[in-house]
Order: C-alpha cells, then sequence, then structure tokens
C-alpha cells in the first residue's frame, strides 16, 4: 500500500512501547439513596393526620412542616406540662412567703424547709414533662393546639417516599416520609469473593450509566465483610457526587475499579490486535506497506495491551485501522487460491 492509500483507508500507525498497564474489574450496579444522608421520618406519637403539605418529588427545607398530626397521647403530655408549670408557680410563691415568714421569725424553719422541698420536686416535674416532648421532638404547643403535632424534615433534600393521607390514623413508629439529599448518591455494587481484595475503601472507581454515555468519578466507602449465602458476594458502596441530580436512584451503572498495576516492556493499541487463524495479530509498517506478525499477548485493561513475545519495542504498527488491513489479507489470500 502506498502512503496515499494508507491516509485514504483511515490507518494511522504508533511504536510499541514500554508502559504501566492498569488491569480494571468491571462490577454491574445500580444508583441508591445514600443512607448517611436519608431519613425515614416518623410520628413518634400515633395519631391522626390532620394536613399534608409535603409531596413526592418536592424538595424540602430543614424544618419545613411536612404534615400535621393530632394526637391525645400529645394533648395528654402537654397537659401534664401546664400541670406542672402551674404547681411550680404556687410552690414558688409558697416558697418565698415561708422563706419571709421564717426570717421575720413568724413561722417554723421547718415550714421554710419543706416549702422549698416542694419547690425543688415542682422544678423536677416541669423538667421531666419538657423532655418527653423534647424527645418526640414536640414543643409545649398553645391552649387552643394541644394535641397537634407538627411533622418537619430533618435536612434540606427530597420527598422520596410518602405513605400518609389526610384523616388517615397513623402509628408511632409508622415510617411516613423518606427524605433524601441527593446531593450525593451510592453507586451499589456486589463484589464476587475472589475479587474482594481487590476493592479498597478510599479507592477512586470510575462510574458509567448503562443506558447512556454519562460517566463520573467516585470514592470507595464501604467493602462488606459477609459473603451472601446464595450470591456469595459481598455488597459494596461507592460515593458519587450528584450536584446536578443526573445520578437517579434506581439508575443501572457499571463500575471500573483499578485491579492492579503492570510495567510491561513492549504495550500495544487494543483495537491494533486482529485475530488471523485463531492467533492475536498486529500488521507491521515494512516499505511498501504493512506484513502480519504474529504475538503473544499478556495483561490487558481495554485500551492497552502488554506483548510477551512477537515486537520489539519501536516496531512500527497498524494502530488504527488494522481491520482494514485484515479485510486486505483476506481479499489476497482468496485470490492466490483462485
Amino acid at each position: 500500500m502506498q502512503d496515499e492509500q494508507i491516509k485514504t483507508a483511515g490507518i494511522l500507525t504508533a511504536k510499541a512501547g514500554s508502559g504501566e498497564i492498569n488491569t480494571t474489574l468491571i462490577v454491574p450496579g445500580q444508583i441508591s439513596y445514600n443512607e448517611d444522608k436519608t431519613a425515614h421520618v416518623v410520628p413518634r406519637l400515633a395519631g391522626v393526620v390532620e394536613n399534608v403539605s409535603a409531596n413526592l418529588g418536592q424538595l424540602v427545607k430543614r424544618g419545613q412542616v411536612l404534615a400535621v398530626i393530632a394526637s391525645t397521647g400529645l394533648s395528654e403530655q402537654r397537659s401534664e406540662l401546664l400541670t406542672a408549670q402551674k404547681r411550680l408557680g404556687l410552690a414558688r410563691l409558697t416558697a418565698e412567703r415561708e422563706k419571709r415568714l421564717w426570717q421575720e421569725k413568724i413561722s417554723a424553719e421547718q415550714d421554710y424547709l419543706e416549702a422549698q422541698q416542694a419547690m425543688q420536686e415542682a422544678e423536677i416535674a416541669v423538667r421531666n414533662a419538657q423532655q418527653k416532648l423534647a424527645a418526640i421532638g414536640a414543643t409545649s404547643g398553645s391552649a387552643r393546639s394541644l394535641a397537634s403535632f407538627e411533622i418537619r424534615a430533618p435536612f434540606d433534600g427530597t420527598v422520596m417516599e410518602k405513605h400518609v393521607s389526610l384523616g388517615e390514623a397513623v402509628k408511632e413508629d409508622a415510617s411516613i416520609f423518606t427524605i433524601s439529599n441527593l446531593s450525593e448518591v451510592w453507586a451499589e455494587v456486589d463484589v464476587a469473593a475472589k475479587d474482594i481484595d481487590q476493592v479498597r475503601v478510599g479507592e477512586k472507581v470510575v462510574v458509567k450509566a448503562t443506558a447512556s454515555n454519562a460517566n463520573t468519578t467516585g470514592t470507595i466507602s464501604y467493602v462488606g465483610s459477609l459473603l451472601g449465602e446464595q450470591t456469595r458476594t459481598a455488597k459494596a458502596h461507592i460515593v458519587v457526587a450528584n450536584p446536578k441530580g443526573a445520578w437517579r436512584p434506581g439508575l443501572s451503572v457499571t463500575v471500573e475499579i483499578v485491579a492492579g498495576q503492570t510495567s510491561a516492556p513492549v504495550t500495544v493499541a487494543a483495537e491494533a490486535i486482529q485475530s488471523i487463524n485463531d492467533k492475536p495479530t498486529v500488521f507491521l509498517r515494512v516499505p511498501g506497506g504493512f506484513q502480519p506478525q504474529e504475538i503473544t499477548l499478556g495483561v490487558s485493561n481495554g485500551k492497552t495491551v502488554a506483548v510477551t513475545k512477537g515486537l520489539a519495542v519501536g516496531a512500527e504498527y497498524a494502530a488504527k485501522g488494522s481491520f482494514t488491513l485484515k479485510s486486505e489479507l483476506g481479499k489476497s489470500s482468496a485470490e492466490h487460491a483462485h
């Protein structure tokens, strides 16, 4: 082939050289919520839903009201606090009066000490009632809304699940909303037992969407220590930054993990290799065109292949367009056969 023919055929040459080849482990997976940034919102008190203001897919801010629940249990706890506060007020007045009477030597010290003790017990009762409300995230409320309880978003995020409707009776442990901050998501993969040692926490990986050309990088944050009884695989999580929300939970992906690195004295482009007579072959540049050269292959990363035999460093070969040369070789063989 002449130079003009080679150029027209789109054949490009390169020289075989040494290099480092990163071997990769490719595992399938899917995007899921980052459980460290996900909350399953529960009422913590049984009641009846009075209002629902959050919808599926809605972006919510921390503290934003998602729903309002009427709870007789909450009403009782708030009433307990109000009663304790009134008793404390009376106990303080009594303690002040007894202190004054004792100082004026009108009443005995014992009466003053008993009034002080009663006041301290009343303070403890108020604190206990306040702590009960704080434990469920409720405030003291007002006289008009002792039973109403506002369910609020724990942080900024998106409403991913909603299991509540107006007038519905809910239990204290019912998961009524799932809120997730999708600025970071997980790529979850199953790693075969034989490959676990190649998957390391903190390692950078490439995540690719199977349905498009989208790809990004992520960091392995978790590798499970237990193998599934049926699958004999371990779970691994990769943290993926998701500022634009393109990596949606449920999206199928493949994850490329660097499994090792090999120093190869001679390497060629993977696309240069053709199979001729069931043997890996490259086309060497020679005066007047190209000639096939059988080689022995070593490790590969899909783009670059190590050559262990049949090729020297510096040898010029067809790096692109080698399939055209294989076709030409086939035509030539057919003509000779005739």
